[in-house]
């Protein structure tokens, strides 16, 4: 099918992205929020990173232009009622996902492919909250942050979604010029099974004790190459998102090294969730 029209459902760090990269290849683009000041800024956002690319040369003013006028903003849900797509970018909680899709499956037409943006959450169960019929066309399409600047996606297909959806999903991820991989509904997918475990262990070397934030950090990216240490990218995903995808992958899978360790548990609970907080493993603005 033919996918032209896309609703974003939530307009903050991924949703905006999200939105901004389908309106640069010409979808027409409505970010939704409940709150219309909310889903303003997130088009907002998405013009600030227009400016900074034009700034650089990477756009002309004439179509940074035309792909921010390709981004609509509302604060009703009836706003999907002409979606070929929906994603869902909202918080990574089950119930809270759940009801959003309950009410958009009473909205959109029959034709709609629904996409999550989760992160770690079953496909199928989030694919309750809708009827049936509209299961086959229910699917996993987890986008990395930034999502203009990170060129994967993960698809991942509940035991309903139909192999014409996985295509329509296909079409567009290559029309995005990003890389699909495809996972099983499995707590945590790819990306998350192999992360977390990995951000946890660094985690929980510095609750023991044995090295400080800062060495942990220059280990992995002198030692292993890795662009960024494991502390410094748990604080820019978020602490309370990363909390919550440790607990889908304990509760999913349930072996030793799965349980979110004390110490991000801790700084989440004093609301230090990271960069967006100024306060995480590390402090910020960094000197």
């Amino acid at each position: 099918m033919s996918i032209d029209r896309i609703f974003v459902a939530g307009a903050g760090l991924m949703g905006h992205g999200i939105g901004q990269v389908h309106a640069a290849i010409g979808k027409q683009v409505t970010l939704y929020e409940p709150d219309i000041a909310r889903a303003q800024a997130g088009r907002d956002r998405i013009s600030g990173n227009l400016d900074r690319a034009i700034a650089k040369g990477k756009l002309t003013a004439d179509e940074g232009a035309a792909i921010l006028a390709r981004v609509a903003t509302t604060d009703s849900l009836d706003g999907v009622s002409s979606a070929d797509l929906v994603i869902e970018a909202v918080f990574e909680d089950l119930e809270v996902k759940r009801d959003l899709w309950a009410r958009l499956d009473e909205r959109a037409p029959a034709t709609t492919i629904f996409a999550s943006n989760t992160s770690s959450i079953s496909i199928d169960r989030l694919a309750e909250a809708v009827g049936h019929e509209r299961r086959e066309r229910f699917v996993g399409m987890h986008f990395f942050s930034p999502v203009p600047v990170m060129p994967l996606v993960e698809l991942i297909r509940g035991s309903a979604t139909t192999d014409a959806t996985e295509a329509a999903i296909r079409g567009l991820t290559e029309a995005l010029g990003k890389k699909l991989i495809v996972s099983a509904d499995r707590p945590g997918f790819i990306v998350n099974r192999i992360l977390m475990p990995m951000l946890a262990e660094a985690m929980r070397i510095l609750e023991e004790g044995s090295a400080t934030a800062d060495d942990i950090d220059t280990g992995a990216k002198v030692g292993l190459n890795h662009p960024m240490g494991p502390l410094e990218l748990a604080d820019f995903i978020g602490l309370d998102v990363c909390l919550n995808v440790m607990q889908v992958l304990h509760d999913g899978i349930g072996e030793e090294h799965y349980p979110p360790p004390k110490i991000l548990v801790d700084l989440v609970a004093a609301g230090h969730l990271g960069q967006k907080t100024g306060r995480g493993f590390h402090t910020y603005p960094r000197a």
